[in-house]
């Protein structure tokens, strides 16, 4: 029995009772917040204008979250997982160094719309499809040049389909190499010079885990090996297969997730988690009265280093617009990175400010730590200073329940009324004691 074996087998014989209680509530919790933000997403006029495609949502059984809207479960996976994109909201796995939830959840909920499934083997199917994947990511390094969203993340998507569909393990395992074959070659630079293609790569992957799925009926095959050809010799130079099997089934990493609190890319949030120190500790700094400002950083977060952002999606990826945005407005919350903030005379010129540069034992810290340290001149000559070694919100400094309901309604009050979206919180919370999770993908319909 090899890796992928081993792998194919924990899929298809993990019980859903066996799953650790704290584990299906972290994956109630990682279900509510991919939700939230695929509701707040589906407001914006990109998403408006993609889900108005006959095409694409020209009715079926899945819903098309946050609208009054239907599609077939393909296309649902992929609008939900590219409006779940578009506000840099989502929940990520930095030991995995990207987003598997919203990888798997898209592709999960489209296809548990047309079967009846409880809670708890919802939840279950979503955790493993989020473990698989977020091993992949764990055990590879993917070449420099490539974004990692829509990599590694079919394979998140056709798992937790798979879970569901009640495949074996061989039906897992050529899930698995045949969703690895479906991984995107795609661009970082559209991350860093705001190529809008970027925020619809995690949900190709949900429609992907959904195309594995038909083509595996019809009786497709992939080849033995195909995550390690594509994840050890396409899009990454190295592949360790010992890292899909190390303490599988004691460690999930669903429980080693972090939620977002700062509505941009998480290689910013060290910094404004250092600049909110110097907030807390100083009050308000008046934009104007700073000559300057320095964030020591990982090499990761380096790259992020535009002080004028061409749209809205660079500025989510811009260190200097994210410390601009803070000070002038502070907030770091969607209303400092939508509107009119991109052309804020103020934002822009203190953005000019900011100068970003590695610290090399920052780097080395790496992935266990997410550091950073920033320094602010003032125009009457005090530096102040604020560092972090970890991010508010990951599994070492985790945000109170009570945070992430309040950003939950947050989003899902731009499509729900607020008593709706209170009630939908606690009702994805209250997944793992529901014989049917029917009404609530249901529920997750507007209007």
């Amino acid at each position: 029995m090899d890796y992928l074996d081993e792998v194919a087998r924990f899929v298809v014989e993990t019980s859903s009772e066996e799953i650790p209680d704290a584990v299906l509530a972290r994956s109630a919790l990682v279900l509510a917040d991919c939700v939230g933000a695929i509701t707040g997403g589906m407001a914006e006029p990109e998403i408006q204008a993609l889900i108005a495609r006959p095409a694409l949502a020209g009715g079926g059984p899945a819903v098309v979250i946050g609208t009054n809207r239907r599609a077939q479960p393909a296309q649902a996976a992929l609008l939900n997982g590219t409006a779940g994109t578009v506000l840099e909201m989502d929940e990520g796995n930095q030991f995995s160094r990207g987003h598997p939830g919203m990888h798997a959840v898209p592709a999960a909920l489209a296809f548990a719309s047309g079967i009846s499934v409880s809670g708890r083997e919802l939840l279950t199917a979503i955790a493993l499809g989020y473990e698989v994947g977020a091993r992949v990511g764990i055990a590879s390094r993917l070449r420099p040049s490539l974004h990692p969203h829509g990599t590694w993340g079919t394979v998140c998507a056709a798992v937790a389909v798979a879970r569901l569909a009640g495949r074996d393990a061989a039906g897992v395992r050529h899930t698995i190499n045949m969703a690895a074959n479906f991984a995107l070659a795609n661009s970082r630079r559209t991350m860093l010079e705001g190529g809008t293609v970027r925020n619809a790569f995690a949900g190709i992957s949900g429609q992907m885990g959904l195309t594995v799925h038909d083509l595996l009926e019809a009786g497709f095959e992939a080849d033995r090996d195909g995550l390690g050809e594509v994840f050890g010799r396409a899009l990454s130079e190295t592949f360790d297969r010992a890292k899909m099997t190390e303490a599988l089934g004691e460690r999930w990493e669903v429980s080693r997730n972090y939620f977002k609190m700062h509505a941009c890319c998480r290689y910013n949030h060290a910094t404004l988690d250092a600049l909110s120190q110097i907030s807390e500790r100083e009050g308000r700094i008046e934009p104007d009265s700073v000559a300057g400002v320095e964030v020591a950083t990982y090499n990761l977060a380096v790259e992020l280093d535009d002080p004028a952002p061409r749209n809205m999606l660079a500025a989510r990826f811009s260190v200097p617009f994210a410390v601009a945005t803070a000070l002038v407005t502070g907030r770091t919350d969607v209303t400092s990175f939508t509107g009119d903030r991109l052309t804020d005379p103020a934002i822009r010129a203190l953005g000019a400010r900011v100068r970003v540069v590695e610290d090399a034992a920052m780097t080395a810290a790496l992935p266990d730590n997410r550091p950073a340290r920033i320094t602010l001149t003032l125009k009457d000559g005090r530096r102040l200073t604020g560092e972090t070694q970890t991010n508010r919100g990951d599994w070492a400094d985790p945000y109170p329940e009570a945070e992430l309901r309040a950003k939950f309604l947050s989003l899902v009050t731009r499509s729900f009324p607020e008593n709706a979206a209170a009630a939908l919180w606690d009702e994805t919370l209250a997944l793992p004691d529901r014989a049917c999770a029917g009404g609530w993908l249901k529920s997750l319909a507007a209007g």
